[in-house]
């Protein structure tokens, strides 16, 4: 009977025991990424982190592949008029949302109705402005008339912004549908404590048989680079992005972990507020150009992970123009300034989109690189809140933005979306992110004229004058293209980082 009791009395240590262990010894990945997550609704974010978490719970119609080749997604096929003017998309059936709503031609017109309609005033709006009507032909036909030819469009549908949402939850939650993802992706919303982290379980209901391979995934803003490269050492990441550049050669000795570079479509720049002073000054503009260093910027701030920009727009964008590289020239720099009136200098404000490591580092090297030609500059480093409130919600008469350090990668792969939402007097903020309030009426004719001829020959005619124009009138500081730095625990597989810095993890697993 002693023993008995006693055998008894272990057992339900054991179970005990195991009941006590916590969640994360499950298949749970950390993810640790470098800033805060604005919303979760892709249609309302400016930012490709937040949309890259959506995509835990929302698919597309269309996505990309890790070369940012199109692939179909929600969507089995589609047909272009040949005047470019109607779209004709099959879906794929029997799929539900995780509200158990069926998806449908219904659906997406629900949604293209939504993200096409100007009254909703969406940070995406921009992507689907061209849809005159949605129309749910059957419940697996969807037929798209565009207000005008667009050969881009079905690039803008595969843009992580174009997600599919429930429209009974859209109906339901209304303008806080952000904070109440249901989609028909892997993964269902757990937690999102808009400090800490968002955690995402898997969906028992998911369409894919199989997937997702993971149990959850916790993704965990961590904005210090080397609190993120020490999580991975110490096991609480398996994966974290970016990775400070510095330490990416010292991590690759850890046998535990793998360090991935990959090619990336993020351009660096510093916008330049061109309708204040004193950057209303072409000379003022093109003198801070020379006052910076590049090569010494990629290898202070990026450890030679990154490479100077030779344009406006990445290399590997279609229809990307190069120029002569920017030479490094102070003596030019303050030259140009006492030709503008200002042989002393003058003093402003330089904000950042981010406030991790690498931001700061760009801010301070920007600062000290500024001051030899006079230019005296006090630097604030942003957090998401921070940005959404000074940068993106405020018209240009209100607007505090001087000189803005960011960065943008145009995720539909093609120069419209690296082009038009950066410089077209249309993208002022809050519309969406010229924060230079550039404004250039051939540009703008340019960058219209593009999208309404499907001739190839005569797009890239465009787009070439648009951007030789850009870059002659300076309301940019073209500063670096990134490579991608991330790095994982070899036990997880599958999970890797896209061109436009969004991540991948349909094959996520852990072993």
């Amino acid at each position: 009977m002693h023993n008995a009791m006693r055998k008894g009395l272990l057992a339900a240590g054991v179970m005990s025991a195991m009941a006590a262990l916590p969640a994360w010894a499950a298949k749970d990945a950390v993810i640790a990424v470098g800033s805060n997550f604005t919303t979760l609704d892709p249609y309302d974010a400016n930012d490709t982190l937040s949309q890259a978490v959506a995509k835990s719970f929302y698919q597309g119609l269309f996505g990309f592949d890790k070369e940012m080749k199109l692939t179909n997604v929600l969507a089995e096929s589609y047909q272009a008029s040949p005047d470019g003017l109607t779209y004709t998309i099959k879906l794929r059936s029997g799929i539900k949302f995780q509200d158990g709503t069926d998806f449908n031609a219904e659906a997406v017109k629900v949604n293209l109705e939504r993200a096409s309609n100007p009254d909703n005033h969406l940070k995406r709006y921009n992507l689907f402005k061209y849809i005159a009507t949605t129309e749910a032909v059957d419940p697996t036909t969807v037929k798209i008339t565009l207000k005008q030819p667009f050969s881009a469009f079905i690039n803008n549908l595969a843009h992580p912004a174009a997600a599919m949402i429930s429209p009974t939850a859209l109906k339901k939650y209304g303008k806080e549908i952000g904070f109440h993802p249901v989609g028909t992706g892997p993964y269902e919303l757990v937690t999102w404590n808009q400090t800490d982290f968002v955690k995402v379980k898997k969906w028992d209901g998911y369409w894919k048989k199989g997937y997702p391979k993971l149990d959850s995934i916790t993704w965990r803003p961590v904005v210090d680079n080397n609190t993120r490269a020490a999580m991975l050492q110490t096991g609480e990441a398996n994966f974290a992005f970016p990775i400070p550049f510095e330490q990416a050669k010292l991590l690759e000795k850890n046998a535990k972990l793998k360090v991935v570079t990959s090619p990336s479509i993020m351009q660096r720049y510093i916008s330049l507020n061109v309708t204040q002073k004193p950057f209303d000054n072409p000379k003022v503009r093109e003198a801070l150009e020379y006052a910076i260093n590049r090569e010494a910027l990629t290898k202070v701030a990026f450890a030679g992970y990154a490479t100077p920009a030779t344009g406006i727009v990445p290399p590997s964008i279609d229809f990307a123009q190069r120029y002569p590289a920017i030479q490094y020239n102070p003596a030019k720099a303050r030259e140009l300034l006492k030709e503008a009136g200002y042989p002393n200098g003058f003093e402003t404000t330089l904000w950042s989109s981010h406030n991790h490591s690498t931001a700061q580092k760009v801010l301070q090297f920007t600062q000290q690189q500024l001051a030899q030609v006079g230019v005296k500059v006090k630097v604030t480093a942003m957090d998401a809140g921070q940005r959404a409130a000074e940068v993106e919600s405020k018209a240009q008469k209100e607007s505090g933005v001087r000189m803005f350090y960011t960065g943008w990668s145009a995720s539909t792969g093609e120069a419209d979306w690296a082009l038009t939402p950066l410089f077209a007097t249309t993208s002022w903020p809050p519309a969406i992110f010229n924060t230079a309030f550039y404004s250039n009426p051939q540009v703008d004719k340019d960058l219209a004229d593009a999208l309404k001829t499907t001739d190839r020959e005569r797009k890239a005619s465009l787009y070439k004058d648009a951007q030789d124009k850009i870059w002659n009138d300076h309301p940019w500081i073209p500063l670096v293209v990134e490579q991608l730095v991330s790095a994982n625990t070899a036990s997880l597989t599958g999970f890797y980082v896209m061109p436009d810095t969004s991540f991948s993890f349909d094959e996520a697993d852990l072993k």
